[in-house]
C-alpha cells in the first residue's frame, strides 16, 4: 500500500524484513543504513524488546530514480524474529509493499526458518495480501560459517514462487545491496504497473 506524497512529489514505499530470531535481518539494516549517504537518509530508529530488536529508516536511492516524475522513498523495517512478538510482526506488515525473507543458513536454525516462513505466509493473509504476487526476495544468509546447510537443500525448502534468491553476509555486506535492489526492482515495476 504505498503512499504517494503530492505535495513533496514523493512515493513512498514500504519493504520489510522477516525472518528468525538471530537469522541477520538487523544486519542488513544496520549495513544498509551505514553505506547510505547521510543526505539520502533519515534517522534510524530502534525499537528494543526484552530479546530482540525492531529497526525501521527510510532513504531515498538516488539511483533508482522516478516514477512518473515522483522520487521513490524507501521504508525498511526489520520484525522481531521472535514468535512471541507476533503481533507486532502482524503491525508492521500492515501497508507492506515488498518483503525481504532472511533465512539463517545454519544446519541448525533450518526448523526457525520453516516456521518463520510459515508465519510471514499467515501474517500476510490475515493483512489481505498473499505471499505469490507481492514483491518478494529470499536471501540466505551467514554463508560465511562453517555449518551451513548448502544452497540446493535451502532453496529446495524456503523457496515458494521462483523468487529471487541471493546468498549473503550481511555482517561484510555481502549480498545485502543486490537483496535490497531486487525487492526494490520489484516493487517498482509494481507501480509502474498501476
Amino acid at each position: 500500500m504505498t503512499f504517494i506524497n503530492y505535495a513533496s512529489r514523493e512515493i513512498n514505499c514500504k519493504i520489510v524484513y522477516y525472518g528468525p530470531g538471530l537469522c541477520g535481518k538487523t544486519t542488513n539494516l544496520q549495513y544498509i543504513y551505514d553505506s547510505t549517504a547521510p543526505q539520502a537518509k533519515g534517522k534510524l530508529i530502534s525499537l528494543a524488546t526484552e530479546t530482540d530488536r525492531t529497526l525501521f529508516f527510510d532513504f531515498m536511492p538516488l539511483e533508482l530514480g522516478t516514477v512518473r516524475g515522483f522520487k521513490t522513498r524507501f521504508h525498511l523495517y526489520t520484525v522481531p524474529g521472535q514468535v512471541y512478538y507476533d503481533a507486532s510482526r502482524k503491525l508492521i506488515l500492515k501497508g507492506v509493499d515488498g518483503v525481504v525473507f532472511v533465512a539463517d543458513s545454519q544446519d541448525e536454525r533450518m526448523d526457525a526458518n520453516i516456521e518463520s516462513l510459515y508465519n510471514l505466509e499467515e501474517n500476510l493473509q490475515s493483512q489481505g495480501y498473499d505471499l505469490a504476487t507481492i514483491p518478494y526476495v529470499l536471501q540466505l544468509n551467514k554463508r560465511d560459517l562453517p555449518n551451513v546447510t548448502p544452497m540446493e537443500e535451502l532453496t529446495q525448502e524456503l523457496l515458494r514462487k521462483d523468487e529471487p534468491v541471493f546468498e549473503a553476509v550481511a555482517t561484510t555486506g555481502t549480498g545485502v545491496f543486490d537483496t535490497l535492489k531486487a525487492v526494490a526492482k520489484q516493487v517498482l515495476t509494481e507501480l509502474r504497473k498501476g
